[in-house]
């Protein structure tokens, strides 16, 4: 084609590209702009997603970490779930317009608010916090692995930690041979995974339910100190909780490209994520405090507890659907996004398939002292355990900022329009290289929040860095836009 030709349908756009355009520094076929024909997700295929990426072992250990943690009451717990669940589905939407409109990637997104090559700095943030996510999922997907085999094979519990790391090894496999094979086959796996996952869920509230003392669960006193107000503490618990989704709230255009329309993006997103949320945090929480009765100590953790379960059949079920919950979270949410943001470093070098083996190896390396104490090569007291909840709190004052930039850049400085042709176009005079003001409107709430952080002053900055963050890198980008803004959309 001699021109790019921008076809529009219905407000929506796709982009047929010249092959001038098709050999700049910042195009690939890979992230390139959906065709209309590949948007096919509907609602239910939405939903679906959200569905298999909030079931997983992280989601079912919120309640005890809200408990033990941040001190408070198990009906505490449930509703900062739920309101977190609820307040993170605005960003969620709004972010995703744009992926549904244009057909466009989360790292070309990034490229109208923070320049074509400034886009790089949010993207690979981004990208090594789901690498880091990945690798923490496939630590328990191994651990799955290693407790089923030793269900089924003599001799194999024996092998302790290096079991476990053998099961490591199985599922990053597992997880990248998905991803590797495309889009329609994640659209697949989340679509089956999804209605086996929540009967298995209902099914396991019901089983352990009356094993269950209710009143003494909902009535049991928080940890918190005697005295304290509930707020901070109740404040703190819902930044964590709205930090776990934090990530998919930036690059949630990576899957509602592929979605149909706007209404079905929203309405799939509402069916599947916060009630979701809240079933299997709560199956969680009852499932802890019912684990003395059904094993004869508490435990937490689903897969210890599926572990001690002396029944092979019922055992190896069970592992088999935490294996299949955990590679449709893995596989969504923690490989497709940093294989986006990945290519968006080197278009021209790195495509799909080379971002995937990228973000796995990256993923292997992040849990590399993680396996080496398994296998007892390393001796060491700090575990994975004890980084949880500060990781959901210092990722999410890194991520809040990037969020309220993005949804102030698209609705209220772009109002909703962007050049397709330009975000590919390596020296693009309408986005530029680098917007600064972006890039400064990003690095003021997170030095506020360092400075916060490490000086032990004005702590609350830190523990609310996402509202905080999201809000203030918000308000600091339309300040500094507003007098640049053309009606060409340009800032």
């Amino acid at each position: 084609m001699a021109q790019s030709v921008i076809n529009e349908r219905d407000g929506y756009q796709e982009l047929e590209a010249s092959e001038e355009l098709k050999a700049s520094a910042v195009y690939n076929d890979d992230i390139a702009p959906t065709r209309f024909a590949e948007r096919t997700w509907t609602r239910w295929h939405i939903a679906a997603l959200w569905v298999g990426m909030a079931i997983c072992v992280p989601t079912y250990t919120l309640g005890g970490v809200l408990t033990s943690y941040f001190g408070l009451s198990v009906p505490e717990a449930l509703i900062v779930i739920l309101l977190a669940n609820i307040l993170v589905l605005v960003p969620l939407v709004l972010n995703a317009f744009p992926g549904t409109t244009y057909g466009i990637p989360f790292p070309v997104l990034l490229r109208s608010s923070f320049g074509i090559q400034g886009s790089n700095i949010p993207a690979v943030i981004r990208a090594l916090i789901a690498c880091g996510w990945f690798g923490i999922q496939t630590l328990f997907g191994g651990l799955a692995i290693h407790l089923l085999f030793a269900q089924v094979l003599p001799g194999w519990a024996s092998l302790g930690g290096t079991g476990e790391v053998i099961g490591f090894v199985l599922f990053w496999l597992l997880n990248i041979g998905i991803v590797l094979r495309g889009f329609d086959s994640l659209k697949l796996l989340e679509t089956l995974a999804a209605p086996l996952l929540v009967l298995v869920g209902v099914g396991l509230l019901f089983w352990a339910g009356p094993k269950v003392d209710w009143p003494a669960l909902m009535t049991a006193a928080p940890s918190r100190p005697a005295g304290d107000s509930l707020w901070p503490w109740f404040f703190g618990g819902l930044t964590a909780m709205v930090g776990f989704w934090a990530t998919l709230s930036l690059n949630i255009p990576d899957f509602s490209r592929y979605a149909v329309s706007q209404r079905d993006q929203i309405i799939g997103q509402i069916i599947g994520l916060p009630l979701t949320m809240l079933l299997f945090a709560s199956l969680g929480v009852v499932l802890t405090a019912a684990s003395p009765a059904l094993v004869g100590q508490s435990l937490s953790d689903p897969i210890s507890l599926i572990g001690a379960i002396h029944s092979p059949v019922l055992g190896s079920l069970a592992l088999l659907v935490i294996i299949l919950a955990t590679v449709s979270t893995n596989t969504a949410a923690n490989i497709v996004s940093p294989t986006n943001d990945l290519q968006n470093l080197f278009p021209r070098r790195i495509n799909f398939r080379r971002g995937v083996l990228i973000t796995g190896v990256i993923g292997f390396l992040l849990m590399a002292w993680e396996l080496l104490r398994k296998l007892g090569w390393v001796v060491s007291e700090v575990g994975l355990d004890s980084l949880y909840s500060n990781w959901l709190l210092g990722y999410s004052s890194l991520l809040g900022p990037i969020a309220g930039i993005m949804v102030v850049d698209y609705f209220l400085i772009r109002r909703q329009r962007l050049d397709l042709i330009q975000l590919y176009t390596a020296n693009s005079r309408l986005y530029g290289r680098f917007n600064w003001r972006a890039l400064l409107a990003f690095a003021i709430p997170v030095a506020v929040t360092l400075v916060a952080k490490l000086s032990g002053h004005a702590l609350w900055i830190y523990n609310y860095g996402w509202f905080v963050g999201g809000f203030s890198g918000g308000l600091l980008h339309w300040l500094f836009s507003r007098h640049t803004i053309t009606d060409a959309g340009r800032a």
